[in-house]
């Protein structure tokens, strides 16, 4: 999570003096990489995943799983480990994975050793390569901790122990939190920074709000007992009680609420820049739908919520806006913000012409400075845009150490607000002195239970990117449209009851069915008709499609309709053959052997997520009062641990002959 540099972190009174000149600063960077790979081009499809995890402590005597805050001491052991394996150590097509700190103590990331490539053999092997990596740390770990792939903590920030070892919130310098301690976070000098000046900025405590679960016994109206209501440490402790803390919601006024949960991100590298502007634009709508499909967040804070999904927890805990920002207040020039920095994507970027100006149909403030310079230094208008409105917000955490910089070899200070600009989707420069190339980072998605479900939806989600651009697929629908999507996503059961926008006609103007592109590196060329010869590689490089000169622009209204989620997959009319049936034309254009098209279809069976609220709701324990109790919350762990091993048995999640021991290419007694 963003860059963890060794120094003196600033006061938000210290770091806002150096606003402008990382501003500044960043896009000079920003112009140097640009000068440099602007015309990069041919670089093979190379891809990774990064799949976060809980650490959760069992006490069987008190019937308590808790969050596990060894952190440092885990990462420094596995570290260690790592570092002493080699890649002859590891199961079959897998190199040494590495692990990460993330912003919770108790969390873990971990990613592939080195990036997956476009080999069927390598696609099939991120079940497998998930499996090592928990195993890995499973391994290290005290008897009584496991790591979990799971969402959101339902008991984070309860009355009562959910950490190990305990403490007490009274301390909590730097969130000032009525509910969490400063101890959940990792204690490296970026995050209390980054937490603070959050704070210090939007002058105010953040306050999330989700509405509560209203079950049979929930009292009416909904005033949380457990807030404490008249605590007076803090100057923001008075916020809950004067209008924070909203009657039938469940309040939440800390960072670690929304950064303390866990996802499934996925990065994939382009042939140039154009590829990567077009891939980034047509997983935009696809965001909000793979969101809806992995929803496994529906308890916070020991109650049961009436949402499914982590996004506006997230989006709310880093809500850095100034009260005139958010317009609450009068401002200078009526300037507001319209979202927080964590957030859905805001403007489409391709420089093609099947993104209409239309489908940008959102006020989206962006610095008008930048924007000119951008713009004389002969960047277009669509990517100088998306640059200057990610560059409206502050740096939040500056270095004393880092604020002079050589803007030729670093590019530290544009990553320091590209970083902390959380969309649900990022575009990604090249890094300085690096083979890397130019990339796109999907972060829509909930971490599931298990390896499979992860690896099952990485899989498609890297499947469906090729389609696209083998396809020539066309997905834009507006972006107000897009944000809709992401309202109606996190609703509950939104995956089954909800329904969403999307476009009506995805194949390129005047084919009627999947035809696919040649290889090429540079302009623009026709596809090719007839069934060409297998594909051995997932691979970069489809040349986009000319405009033609029959195509008539009708009104974009015309263009997508509301459509359920099964829809969205299974297809509707003509015209859209689903996400699923688009995977699966293009796996017809691979050279893939009966057994691995059986494994791919596996993981193309996709389920949504519901399984936690069921649960809750079913345990003999459960008063009908929205409450995720000590109890519940303890067997739901255990219940979760059984499901991930394969003891116990989930069909409506897995299928019948999971077994998360048997990886599809490891070697014999692998991990």
């Amino acid at each position: 999570m963003g860059l963890l540099y060794l120094g003196t972190p600033l006061t938000w009174d210290e770091a806002k003096q150096y606003a402008d000149h990382v501003r500044e600063h960043g896009i000079t960077q920003f112009l140097y990489t640009w000068d440099r790979v602007k015309d990069r081009c041919g670089d093979e499809l190379l891809w990774g995943d990064e799949v976060e995890y809980m650490v959760v402590t069992f006490d069987d005597k008190e019937k308590n799983a808790k969050l596990s805050l060894r952190q440092t001491e885990i990462l420094a052991k596995l570290s260690q480990v790592v570092g002493d394996l080699t890649d002859d150590d590891t199961p079959a097509l897998m190199t040494v994975p590495t692990f990460h700190p993330e912003y919770g103590r108790y969390m873990l990331e971990s990613t592939p050793g080195s990036p997956y490539t476009g080999s069927i053999p390598d696609l099939l092997s991120v079940e497998t390569n998930m499996h090592y990596r928990r195993t890995l740390a499973k391994r290290h770990l005290k008897a009584n901790e496991i790591p979990f792939t799971f969402t959101s903590f339902p008991r984070l920030g309860t009355h009562g122990i959910f950490t190990e070892p305990h403490f007490s919130s009274d301390d909590a310098k730097s969130s000032h939190s009525l509910f969490l301690p400063d101890e959940i976070t990792n204690p490296h000098a970026r995050f209390p920074t980054l937490t603070a000046n959050i704070r210090s900025r939007r002058g105010s405590k953040v306050a999330i709000n989700l509405p509560i679960f209203i079950d049979e016994k929930t009292p009416r109206p909904f005033v949380d007992p457990t807030i404490p209501w008249q605590r007076a440490i803090y100057q923001e402790d008075p916020e809950a009680k004067n209008g924070a803390a909203l009657i039938d919601h469940i309040y939440m006024d800390a960072m670690g609420f929304g950064m303390g949960c866990c996802c499934l991100q996925l990065t994939f590298q382009s042939c140039n820049v154009d590829e990567a502007r077009r891939m980034y634009d047509a997983l935009i709508p696809v965001g909000p739908i793979m969101l809806a499909l992995t929803a496994a967040s529906p308890a916070w804070r020991g109650y049961l919520a009436d949402v499914d999904c982590r996004w506006n927890v997230i989006a709310g805990s880093v809500d850095d806006r100034t009260p005139e920002e958010r317009g609450l207040r009068p401002s200078k020039d009526n300037y507001t913000i319209p979202k927080s920095r964590y957030d859905s994507v805001d403007l489409y970027i391709a420089n093609d012409w099947t993104n209409k100006p239309e489908y940008n149909d959102a006020h989206v403030p962006y610095n008008k400075g930048i924007f000119q310079r951008l713009r004389n230094h002969g960047i277009d208008e669509m990517l100088a845009k998306h640059v200057a409105h990610l560059f409206i917000r502050d740096p939040l955490v500056i270095f004393s150490e880092t604020i002079n910089q050589d803007d030729t070899t670093s590019n530290d200070h544009f990553e320091n607000i590209q970083s902390t600009n959380w969309q649900t989707l990022r575009f990604k420069p090249p890094p300085p002195n690096s083979p890397i190339g130019w990339r796109v980072e999907f972060r829509s998605m909930e971490v599931q239970m298990t390896d499979f479900e992860n690896a099952a939806f990485a899989v498609f989600i890297v499947l469906l990117s090729r389609a696209i651009l083998a396809f020539n697929l066309n997905f834009y629908i507006p972006i107000s449209k897009v944000d809709q999507n992401m309202a109606r996503a996190q609703k509950r059961d939104a995956v089954r009851s909800g329904k969403f926008y999307f476009r009506k006609d995805v194949l390129p103007p005047g084919h009627d069915t999947l035809t696919i592109s040649p290889l090429s590196c540079s302009g623009s060329s026709s596809p090719v008709e007839g069934a060409p010869a297998k594909e051995k590689l997932l691979r970069n490089c489809f040349p986009p499609v000319p405009r033609p000169s029959f195509v008539e622009d009708g009104p974009i209204e015309d263009e997508y309709e509301e459509m359920t989620v099964e829809e969205i997959f299974v297809g509707k009319g003509s015209k859209f053959p689903g996400l699923l049936g688009v995977v699966e034309a293009y796996i017809d254009t691979l050279d893939v052997d009966e057994g691995d098209r059986l494994q791919i279809n596996k993981y193309l069976d996709l389920t949504p997520a519901t399984w936690i609220r069921n649960f809750v709701r079913s345990h003999p324990s459960y008063n009908r009062d929205s409450v995720v109790s000590q109890e519940i919350n303890y067997d739901l762990m255990v219940a979760v641990d059984e499901i991930e091993r394969g003891v116990r048995r989930v069909p409506e999640l897995l299928p019948e002959d999971y077994a998360p021991t048997n990886g599809y290419h490891s070697k014999p007694n692998s991990p």
